[in-house]
């Protein structure tokens, strides 16, 4: 970058931006008082014992024991030592050690007399001072790779979270309204606000929102259609069955927005790639843009689902581990763990070839729009 060429609004911008990270590492390491549960840094972790066991199926493990003196951060006991136990498993499965320095939210014994040294248990760990600098970093990415797309993506994500935040918020209060109905108006939401602010209000935009909304709601519907018709057989609800809500409706809201990103991705791509052949050649006729538009589509179509694919499957490798660890048959396992993500799959993978075709058709539609007014 030349130093010569940079505006003054690019200094006060990334002079904002120091300030920002330097504010915001020194808040996430000194918040202590505005958590109200207790929170203790951990000054010193001895290891007391460590024991070798094996379970009713073979499975070797290694426990050990923790002494770890802290100190309270806050609240009224605030700068008093605590003594905590930590017990934890070398496959660190539901636990973890614990080292000089980290953050513990605690629960501290109040039966313990005033002369006596404070005592308590570990609930959770403090996170923010170490998820605040990947966010950054992440930030960083984004802003030097998309420039001012970048910083307008950043804003369309804090603006979805919000979006998020507030449906959920609107059904825990008013249950009567259903979960379905405000996820597809959260939907709406979601699309219209990503692609204008990333893209800006042109055809292309246009395209790609209409393309993303018929995408996702008519591989949603094709989706209800085929559950409805088999029973739902096959799908194992056991692991949302704690919820106190009919949990059906949860898994079609979580169905209906799961798929939306990666249809998104693609009308996007459908719109951009018409849209930038009909910019370089002027003169391109449909018949030239459809046959490229479909090669481009059939390039990405495979990508696509698969990224769509292990982005669901991921998240229960470790549930999937644990149960053929302890002897569990296959079917058993695949079918409990991995029959609602696969349906997840499936309609988002409906929802990114239905995309393709009408990325494409609504595209040549602006485009044409567009030549009339040349």
């Amino acid at each position: 970058m030349n130093l010569k060429n940079i505006t003054y609004k690019q200094i006060v911008f990334y002079m904002s931006l120091a300030v920002l990270v330097i504010g915001s590492l020194l808040f996430v390491n000194n918040n202590h008082s505005f958590y109200d549960r207790p929170i203790a840094k951990v000054l010193e972790a001895d290891l007391e014992e460590a024991t070798d066991v094996v379970d009713a199926y073979g499975n070797e493990d290694r426990l050990f024991t923790q002494s770890i003196e802290a100190e309270i951060k806050n609240g009224a006991e605030k700068n008093h030592s605590i003594h905590l136990i930590n017990e934890y498993s070398s496959s660190g499965a539901f636990d973890q050690a614990y080292k000089e320095g980290d953050e513990l939210f605690v629960w501290i014994d109040e039966e313990a007399g005033k002369d006596e040294e404070l005592t308590g248990t570990i609930q959770d760990v403090k996170r923010d001072k170490h998820i605040l600098p990947i966010v950054w970093i992440f930030i960083f990415i984004l802003l030097l790779i998309g420039k001012r797309q970048g910083f307008f993506s950043i804003i369309s994500l804090l603006l979805n979270a919000a979006i998020l935040s507030y449906a959920l918020d609107i059904y825990v209060e008013n249950s009567d309204i259903g979960l379905l109905i405000i996820c597809g108006v959260t939907v709406v939401l979601f699309t219209i606000t990503s692609l204008l602010l990333i893209n800006g209000f042109n055809e292309k935009t246009y395209a790609a929102i209409i393309a993303t909304l018929l995408g996702t709601f008519i591989s949603f519907f094709i989706t209800y259609a085929v559950l409805w018709m088999t029973g739902e057989n096959g799908l194992r609800y056991e692991a949302i069955d704690f919820l106190s809500r009919p949990f059906k409706p949860v898994f079609l809201a979580g169905l209906l927005i799961g798929s939306l990103g990666a249809v998104m991705d693609v009308a996007i791509t459908m719109s951009s790639s018409v849209f930038e052949m009909y910019e370089n050649n002027h003169a391109i006729d449909n018949k030239t843009l459809k046959q490229s538009g479909l090669h481009i589509g059939r390039d990405i179509m495979g990508t696509m689902t698969n990224i769509l694919f292990f982005a669901y499957i991921s998240g229960s490798i470790p549930m999937l581990l644990l149960f053929l660890k302890n002897e569990s048959l296959w079917g058993f396992t695949l079918s409990l763990n991995l029959s609602l993500e696969l349906a997840r799959a499936l309609a988002g993978g409906i929802g990114i070839v239905l995309a393709i075709p009408i990325g494409l058709y609504i595209s040549i539609f602006f485009v044409n729009r567009k030549r009339g007014r040349v």
